[in-house]
């Protein structure tokens, strides 16, 4: 069986993407031998097929929420993966608006689905695929592993979801949220939690280099953690491990390790990793 591991695909927060750097925000996730990926950003597959995911196997999808830098390859993800042979029924678990997402999706391949299954025998792509929208509590509950969701505060996004996955190991992700400190009671006791983390100086240069103004600052600030915040959480839920993700600045030179340990330290003496592309973070095996 496939050791439970974590791996981090896209660790960027936010949609641009610069020569060089790091892709939005996507994970894989290995549980009890099964692999499941944890939001879409632009890059996934390409990303999760270099980690040595076969796209045949892929059964479970999550989305946290639905903005671009979590769902921009989902269909593409999906429909790669079909074209590359599978075969299995995958299940596609995200809020409300994740069934119109992946209808649409659907709508604008209608030419390319249709002329495949009648000219190269395959399975309809829409007979594969199911699509869930879950809300706070259990999302999910077989072969031994439980999955949770928690509401979190992601203005002006309603439906954000911390999820939490209990199987051999136990790992939540935080998903995009500001401060939320019913987050921690949660994650309780978690081996790992991936926590989204911003440097408030790095968002005054990053809206600089973006040409964007205030409101984008305001933002920000008001929607997501910052990297003591995220800390703060880890200590107050007494996790094994935190790792710093979605991060914000992610590609700007001026702001590396030192800094993300310096701001997280504040708060977490733990064991902790900041976020990179293709970092592969193993799991407890209780």
């Amino acid at each position: 069986m496939e050791q439970d591991r974590l791996i981090l695909l896209g660790t960027k927060g936010g949609p641009a993407v610069r020569p060089g750097g790091p892709m939005p925000t996507s994970s894989l996730l290995w549980l009890r031998g099964r692999p499941m990926i944890v939001d879409c950003g632009l890059g996934v597959t390409r990303a999760a097929v270099n980690a040595g995911l076969d796209l045949r196997q892929l059964s479970l999808i999550f989305i946290t929420h639905l903005h671009s830098d979590h769902v921009l390859e989902l269909g593409g993800l999906v429909h790669t993966a079909w074209t590359t042979g599978l075969k299995q029924p995958l299940r596609i678990f995200g809020p409300i608006g994740t069934r119109a997402l992946w209808e649409g999706f659907m709508a604008s391949m209608a030419f390319d689905c249709d002329i495949r299954v009648r000219d190269e025998g395959r399975i309809p792509l829409s007979d594969l695929v199911t699509v869930i929208e879950y809300g706070p509590g259990l999302v999910l509950d077989e072969g031994g592993m439980r999955v949770g969701a928690c509401r979190v505060e992601h203005p002006p996004v309603t439906d954000c979801f911390a999820l939490r996955f209990d199987a051999s190991a136990s790992i939540a992700f935080s998903a995009d949220t500001r401060f939320f400190p019913p987050l921690a009671d949660f994650v309780q006791g978690a081996d790992v939690l991936v926590h989204e983390a911003l440097l408030p100086d790095g968002v005054d240069a990053l809206v600089t280099r973006s040409n964007g103004g205030e409101k984008l600052r305001q933002h920000i600030m008001a929607s997501h953690s910052t990297a003591a915040q995220a800390g703060q959480i880890a200590t107050q839920a007494q996790v094994g491990r935190l790792v710093l993700h979605h991060l914000v600045p992610a590609d700007d030179p001026a702001f590396g390790p030192a800094d993300w340990h310096e701001a997280v330290r504040q708060t977490w003496q733990g064991a902790l990793d900041i976020g990179h592309d293709g970092m592969v973070i193993p799991l407890p095996s209780r």
